[in-house]
């Protein structure tokens, strides 16, 4: 589907808009870490503008209707500057890993800034070392983790190309619609609701075994997602009010050893991926003498319903599940295997029905309801009351990339923080490695990097188990 000029935001993608709180914003990207020397700010900058016309939504901006009738509109912004967008920093010397951590986390802190396209990359250079980094970040009402997979290609070749291609692709913004145009708009959003509404009825009486099956699925589904609700998330030390700072480290471990680990003991990569996290969180939370012996924390997981014909599209195609993080159990293997039978049941389940039942309500109305309504939606969908923090893990691409003929050699997934949620955990594969990206607030995590060892230390006790000779 292209991206036009006032195509209008689903309400799903509205409510990472109206659940951003005052420290709580939704942003979401990547760090990334290339070999060799930095390309200059001039040909980095050619690189990029040479293929927006690929990503119409880059150059457009949010337009909200008069009255908020109804989910806001993308719209072209007649005064997008690409400097604004694209900026380069270097390194104070020496030029370590931990300056461009603390750096990377500084770039991520502020909340992007609404009244312009909502994405900036960021140019690091000054390493001691022969290698420089990116700093991507959007919003999350703009892109998921899949599409910010297709965003990312924008900065890649499959083959080493130095030369940037300087020729830029003409580009014609539409005039900023006016008060009348919205309005307008908003008239015929109104309008198209009472058509599908009564195109939904002709169905269901042409098909009410359908209909009627489909609306019990939905109904099981909520039914579900509301049982949810009378069994809260534990209380741990990260679900504290979280201040605007915010602190990144990263790890990364081998694909080929994530895939030995769940051939040999069961599951999935994803399962193993949590797994990993629990091991990792368990350790974390004896450190500071919480009793683990029956704990067991839930991650919001968000899972991707986008089909293989929507890559390159931009918005969300995701519903999540509340996925267990059971760090009461103290063996790797049968912490793994609890892991592995709760994610089937959960996807055996039609909990992720009621979340798309849910959303699927919501976008009926999202023609002519004011967005605040999606308000308590949101704040479910995000709420410390069913989750403890996010764990997020999408495939990247299993070859190698090139920015300006430079190897990308690490990609480090970027999360949000919600309200009360003092950490996430990001992962992403690319070309033979599983990369793990941590954002926290450093005032509720000071020892984010200790915890990223931690993630290591967890995937050598699952492949020290899987080496260990049967007993």
């Amino acid at each position: 589907m292209p991206q036009r000029h006032m195509d209008r935001l689903t309400s799903f993608d509205t409510s990472f808009l109206v659940n951003e709180r005052a420290n709580g914003h939704m942003a979401i990207g990547a760090v990334l870490v290339c070999e060799g020397e930095a390309p200059s700010h001039a040909d980095f900058l050619a690189h990029v503008r040479s293929r927006l016309h690929l990503l119409p939504r880059l150059r457009q901006r949010l337009a909200f209707p008069p009255l908020r009738m109804g989910t806001p509109f993308w719209v072209d912004d007649p005064e997008f500057d690409i400097d604004a967008h694209v900026r380069s920093v270097t390194l104070p010397a020496p030029g370590t890993t931990d300056q461009f951590r603390r750096l990377a986390g500084e770039v991520l802190a502020p909340p992007l800034d609404r009244s312009r396209p909502l994405w900036e990359l960021w140019l690091v250079d000054g390493f001691e070392d022969e290698r420089f980094g990116v700093v991507y970040k959007t919003h999350h009402a703009l892109a998921d983790g899949i599409s910010a997979v297709d965003i990312g290609t924008l900065l890649f070749d499959l083959e080493p190309r130095r030369e940037p291609v300087r020729e830029e692709a003409p580009w014609s913004p539409h005039p900023a619609p006016s008060h009348r145009r919205l309005l307008g708009e908003a008239a015929r959003g109104i309008a198209r609701t009472l058509r599908r509404a009564g195109r939904w009825l002709a169905r269901a009486a042409r098909s009410p075994r359908r209909a009627a099956r489909r609306a019990g699925d939905g109904v099981a589904g909520l039914w579900e997602v509301a049982w949810a609700l009378t069994k809260p998330a534990p209380k741990v030390p990260f679900n504290v009010e979280i201040g605007s700072r915010r602190a990144f480290s990263w790890t990364a471990a081998g694909l080929e050893d994530f895939k030995r680990i769940k051939n040999e003991l069961g599951g999935t990569v994803n399962d193993v991926s949590l797994a990993v996290s629990a091991g990792a969180l368990r350790r974390w939370l004896e450190d500071r003498d919480v009793t683990t012996g029956e704990l067991e924390l839930r991650a919001l997981v968000p899972v991707s319903i986008r089909a293989e014909n929507e890559h390159g599209e931009l918005g969300n195609r995701l519903t999540a599940m509340r996925g267990p993080l059971p760090v009461h159990i103290a063996d790797p293997v049968e912490r793994l295997r609890a892991v592995s039978a709760a994610m089937d049941a959960l996807k055996a389940s039609r909990q992720p029905l009621g979340a798309q039942a849910i959303w699927g309500v919501n976008d009926w109305f999202r023609d002519f309801a004011p967005p605040i309504l999606l308000g308590p939606t949101a704040s479910i969908n995000f709420s410390t009351r069913l989750f403890n923090l996010l764990v997020t893990n999408f495939p990247g691409p299993q070859v190698p990339l090139y920015v300006l003929g430079r190897e990308l050699r690490g990609v480090y997934p970027v999360g949000f923080l919600a309200k009360r949620h003092a950490i996430a955990l990001a992962i992403i594969s690319y070309n033979g490695a599983v990369n793990f990206g941590l954002i926290a607030d450093p005032e509720a995590i000071p020892d984010l990097d200790l915890l990223a060892g931690y993630l290591e230390d967890s995937v050598a006790e699952l492949l020290d188990a899987v080496a260990a000779p049967a007993g």
